[in-house]
């Protein structure tokens, strides 16, 4: 162990017991903080053409100068992080190793003995925890992850086809294996680990993380928390480990973790180009940053001394970097900046007015309410579709059976309605949900806001026919569904 690590390693054993507060993180004027409020207005303004944000929080000198939510999306809202938890996964990795239990040079399979392949390959053999950590495996496709065999030894028996340390591939059954290295060596998932010696002194409250069949935190995505917890970790990051003068992740494992470890590319205009760390990406200007699958972002800009956070559900991720380095970039100044007591204001009010698109509504339509229509067999496994109307208040209300389980989702007018609601492979979940009348065709958005995904469903009410077309913002498979067409009965 380096004496710097071993160093590290009683820091963090004093400190184990600490519990910190959750409050919030301390708020500035973004002038007092040598910020334009008038270009950070710019950049908002900009970012809010693109559908669909969901966050955004700005740090500057570790105070926040600038926030905002899109409705129905919410300040005290746990969100879904995708690969951005593979920065936090990382983080444990490097307290795993500060506390002696293991070492960037591991082999592999050495925690994995009996899972690996009667006779392994020498590329296997020569692979290590360095290895997973930078997306440098040597295998050329990423191992599966399913339900018929442990995903260790699904990734332990996929073909590593070059020599470790040569080739990057991007690799979320890599991160699962730290994951599951670090609960081997500490009897503990990465959450149960990290919650004394990252998220309780960070003040992160009831984070959530998926788990395995096996039991074991997924480690490449599943972590849920706050906009705000996001913030706490970026700026931890940014003060190379230190909050509140204790040293809660060592200095040296940051500054590894989010060096280029790996070439990746060579676009200059690319932020997936600039290199690789230990699960962070470099980025242009000096950055670095973890990021998820639809627009999860915690950029961190040392020489800046700014973190940036965003959540969204967005197609194209570039955009939205860009927009930071074109907008945002620029209003970050080298010394404080005279009050600009109406471009404050200004920001203020937009930042505060932020809200996901509403379903166009233009009419009311009773006469289709109460209605079921039916539906053939078909792979939605959708059944049956009601819209009621209800006489109290006067919104409408979707029951819709679908695999044998009924559900009623009601709609707000010209607003988001909280409720519950599953759909396709969303689990039941907290949603709110808006919908709104166009001659005869009703739209509802369902936004599961603990997510990126919104879904929109269309009905078409032609006679005694109903067609039904669903559609989601983002996802890993097909967006929009094939249209059904029920009938009245």
């Amino acid at each position: 162990m380096k004496p710097a690590f071993r160093a590290a390693l009683l820091v963090l054993i004093s400190i184990i017991p600490l519990r910190a507060s959750s409050a919030p993180l301390p708020r500035s004027a973004p002038e007092s903080e040598g910020v334009s409020s008038s270009e950070v207005l710019a950049f908002v303004e900009a970012i809010d053409q693109i559908d669909s944000l969901n966050s955004f929080m700005l740090l500057r000198h570790g105070r926040v100068v600038a926030e905002g939510w899109w409705a129905p999306y919410h300040a005290e809202a746990r969100h879904s992080l995708y690969s951005l938890s593979k920065s936090f996964t990382s983080t444990a990795v490097g307290l795993a190793i500060a506390e002696g239990k293991l070492s960037l040079d591991d082999p592999v399979l050495k925690f994995f003995p009996d899972a690996a392949p009667a006779e392994p390959s020498d590329y296997l053999k020569a692979m290590r925890v360095s290895d997973l950590l930078r997306m440098a495996t040597g295998h050329e496709s990423e191992p599966l992850r399913t339900t018929k065999e442990p995903w260790t030894k699904t990734f332990l028996d996929h073909r590593v086809a070059f020599k470790p340390g040569t080739h990057f591939l991007y690799n979320t059954s890599a991160t699962y294996m730290q994951s599951a290295i670090v609960q081997k060596v500490t009897g503990q998932t990465l959450l149960d680990y990290l919650a004394p010696r990252l998220f309780e002194p960070l003040g992160i409250e009831h984070p959530t993380w998926e788990t395995s069949p096996e039991g074991i935190s997924t480690g490449g995505y599943g972590l849920s928390i706050r906009t705000e917890d996001i913030a706490r970790f970026g700026q931890l990051y940014l003060q190379k480990g230190m909050w509140h003068d204790k040293q809660l992740v060592p200095g040296e494992w940051i500054e590894a973790a989010t060096s280029r470890q790996t070439s990746n590319g060579s676009s200059p205009l690319s932020d997936w180009d600039q290199g690789y760390g230990y699960q962070f990406w470099r980025c242009r200007h000096g950055a670095y940053r973890g990021d998820g699958a639809f627009g999860q972002y915690c950029v961190v800009m040392p020489e800046q001394d700014a973190v940036v956070v965003i959540t969204s559900g967005v197609k194209n991720m570039q955009e939205i970097l860009n927009l930071i380095w074109d907008k945002l970039l620029p209003a970050l100044k080298p010394a404080s900046l005279a009050p600009d007591g109406e471009a404050a204001s200004k920001l203020r009010q937009k930042l505060s007015g932020l809200a996901v698109r509403l379903p166009a509504a233009a009419s009311e339509n009773p006469r289709f309410a109460g209605k079921t229509y039916t539906f053939p067999a078909n792979e939605q496994k959708l059944e049956s579709i009601i819209l009621a109307r209800d006489p109290a208040d006067g919104h409408d209300a979707l029951v819709i059976r679908a695999d044998g389980t009924e559900q009623c989702i009601d709609c707000g007018h010209g607003k988001w309605l909280s409720g519950q609601a599953a759909w396709g492979l969303l689990p039941r979940q907290p949603v709110a949900v808006a919908g709104g009348w166009m001659n005869d065709e009703f739209t509802a958005k369902v936004c599961f806001y603990e997510t990126p995904f919104i879904v929109t469903f269309r009905l078409k009410f032609t006679g005694d026919d109903l067609a039904f077309n669903s559609e989601s913002n983002v996802g890993f498979f097909r967006l929009k569904q094939p249209e059904l067409i029920g009938k009245a009965q």
